[in-house]
């Protein structure tokens, strides 16, 4: 699959942080309840390459991500863990080039028409917007169409469900990503219920 193809599975992709790996199967169980089938997991807590290797292996209809790549060596790690495909928060020449060698679909953030110009010199049209609402948010993303019209964004930051569906009208928007679905009080209760109820609430707006 091509990095595309993966921001086409679903209008939302969760974003979440695991904190204990015993719980990442109910997180992410409580998600696919809620009818999630894709998900990022940042690479921001030491958990989270077990993680991503514990819930490709016990739930494979649930494609797994990772998320806050920073370097080609946790793009490398990333896929040593199982992870389908990769998102950075930013982008530099180093890493772009880099990134080619790994076999492993990356989507780069970007917040500014040099960062997307730089993507682009790498061969990268599918962009992760970030951090979506502080760089400009629906107003930023309607400027990059036309100058960019081939690129596809699936914005993060700032992101929930007051504002997912204007995001998800526009043309160069594929998908949103965010953790708003599952937040920390409620991972650290074990409130599953409610994060599925959260997630339903939050698909439902993207119809």
């Amino acid at each position: 699959m091509q990095a595309r193809d993966f921001l086409q599975i679903s209008k939302i992709i969760p974003v979440i942080t695991i904190y204990d790996v015993k719980t990442s199967i109910d997180l992410a169980q409580a998600l696919a309840n809620g009818g999630i089938k894709i998900l990022e997991i940042t690479l921001r807590t030491k958990e989270a390459l077990e993680a991503i290797n514990l819930i490709s292996k016990e739930m494979p209809d649930i494609i797994v991500g990772a998320g806050t790549i920073l370097n080609a060596k946790m793009l490398e790690q990333a896929k040593n863990a199982g992870a389908k495909f990769a998102i950075s928060p930013g982008l530099n020449a180093i890493f772009a080039k880099e990134s080619k060698t790994i076999d492993l679909p990356l989507i780069p953030g970007v917040a500014t028409a040099g960062e997307l110009m730089l993507a682009l010199e790498f061969g990268f049209e599918n962009l992760k917007f970030f951090p979506a609402e502080a760089s400009g948010g629906i107003p930023m993303l309607k400027s990059l169409l036309a100058p960019f019209n081939k690129v596809k964004f699936c914005p993060t930051g700032g992101i929930s469900l007051g504002n997912i569906k204007e995001y998800l009208t526009l043309e160069n928007v594929l998908c949103v990503g965010g953790s708003w679905l599952s937040p920390k009080e409620l991972i650290f209760d074990k409130q599953w219920d409610k994060i599925t109820k959260i997630t339903q609430e939050s698909l439902a707006k993207t119809l």
